[in-house]
């Protein structure tokens, strides 16, 4: 008999009962609100005549909707106060611990999880926000849930899931020049495709993950949505343990000792069995940039944009020109050189200290293009606080970036910060879907580097050359 896969010890143990069809009710560790959802689940539970299951496993911060202005308060932007007032009262009433806007430990829902330890190895993590698979980088099942699974969740710790495949991604060898987690995660969608983890539960392995630090993993797993996988992890390992330990809600004394010891189990057998195996040489990996409007369209930056004539089939052949009409892009010529408008370096996927240095390493010393609008959002407040007691706040301010209130931002433009129309933006988020920062906004997107390098030549650059 094979032995198990390390999704498998993360689903089997968290089990409530075998609902049959490959089906399961499993048991959820952590639950996690934003303040685009988290107010009106809380009180379509009351609504319905439940009671919250589990207060003490629930936690809340607005991100989505708040303003990143500096200086800003909750009502700097008047329709995110509107969800944040009965986020706050309702999260006082029912003993939901809120990091509020200003307060140590406040941020993007997804930042704070692993930097506070709420994210651990081996926990179930749910959330209203597809981009939750981003905890699986310190070893946690985690992916995002409707409206109607949360209410559930909040209502019975528990939660119906179809058991996805398994899915297994080698990424071997060391990473050439300028190439981040972001590069290699992009490239591996660019290569098997948008749905190409449709089904699956994905597990980044290797030795090129091994020699990621944790935000890096996170980084790596806070795309797998954008592959089709609910579920992106990497096995816990030193680097996790270390990472973990004398964080705020992680375990601690001799209840550390026995986590650590658990979470040890949890790796995969070495004679497992993955129903699909990728492999990445390291070496085939360049600095990437997205050219259309899917993830999946992207390239090295060294590389012509695609012509829709060489798609693979007719589907493809259209979605690759309506793509290149939509962001104004000629098949056959250089990407980079491409005039750029704006520059976002924030959100969920690359707003960590070590994103902000290494955005700030190419920022040191040079300015922006007069004609770019560039910003830096720092992904929480400690992030925040970090890199101002670093320098790089005053690295970014005298190369001409704006330094910005922790929040989601221009990811999403949900809080009124947009990209105008028909402008050019190179963002590290994770998103370039039409009007995905604004309506008729041209997004491309890149590793904090590549966004550092675009910001100073006010085009789009191939880092290597900085």
């Amino acid at each position: 008999m094979a032995g198990k896969t390390f999704f498998d010890k993360l689903w089997d143990p968290h089990v409530v009962a075998d609902l049959g069809g490959g089906f399961a009710l499993l048991h959820i560790d952590r639950t996690l609100l934003h303040d685009l959802s988290g107010a009106r689940a809380l009180e379509e539970v009351e609504e319905k005549g439940y009671h919250l299951a589990r207060p003490d496993l629930t936690f809340a911060t607005p991100d989505h909707a708040v303003s990143t202005r500096p200086g800003r308060t909750s009502e700097t932007f008047a329709p995110g106060h509107k969800l944040l007032v009965p986020l706050r009262r309702r999260s006082k009433e029912l003993g939901v611990r809120l990091f509020d806007l200003g307060q140590d430990g406040h941020g993007i829902v997804h930042i704070i999880g692993p930097e506070l330890g709420l994210s651990l190895p081996g926990l179930t993590i749910v959330c209203g926000d597809s981009h939750t698979c981003t905890h699986g980088g310190v070893g946690a099942l985690a992916f995002g849930v409707g409206s109607s699974e949360l209410v559930h969740v909040l209502a019975t710790q528990t939660l119906v899931q179809r058991k996805p495949k398994r899915m297994r991604v080698d990424f071997d060898g060391a990473p050439p020049p300028g190439v981040t987690p972001k590069d290699m995660i992009l490239h591996l969608i660019g290569r098997i495709g948008a749905a190409g983890g449709t089904g699956y539960a994905v597990e980044y392995a290797g030795s090129a993950i091994r020699a990621l630090p944790i935000e890096g993993r996170l980084t790596i797993c806070n795309l797998s949505i954008e592959m089709g996988a609910k579920m992106g992890f990497v096995a816990p390992d030193d680097i996790t343990y270390q990472y973990v330990a004398g964080r705020d809600f992680a375990p601690k004394g001799a209840d550390l000792d026995a986590a650590m010891a658990h979470w040890r189990t949890l790796p995969g057998d070495a004679d497992a069995v993955y129903d699909v195996e990728h492999r990445v040489d390291m070496a085939a990996v360049a600095p990437q940039i997205t050219w259309g409007t899917s993830p999946e369209h992207v390239i090295g930056v060294d590389r012509p944009v695609p012509d829709p004539a060489a798609a693979p089939d007719d589907g493809r052949r259209a979605a690759w020109a309506a793509a290149l009409a939509y962001q104004g892009l000629e098949p056959g010529k250089p990407i980079e050189g491409t005039k750029v408008d704006w520059v976002f370096i924030g959100s969920c996927t690359n707003s960590r200290i070590s994103d902000l240095r290494a955005a700030a390493q190419i920022a040191r010393g040079r300015r922006t293009a007069a004609h770019v609008t560039a910003w830096v959002v720092p992904g929480s407040e400690r992030v925040k606080k970090q890199a101002e007691a670093e320098g790089l706040d005053r690295v970014f301010r005298d190369a001409g970036f704006d330094w910005r209130e922790p929040g989601c931002s221009m990811c999403v433009a949900s809080n009124g910060e947009i990209v105008p129309p028909l402008q050019r933006s190179v963002s590290t988020s994770n998103r370039n879907f039409v009007a995905r920062q604004g309506p008729r906004a041209r997004t491309h997107l890149a590793s904090p580097a590549m966004a550092a390098a675009a910001a100073i030549k006010g085009a789009i650059a191939d880092v290597r050359k900085m």
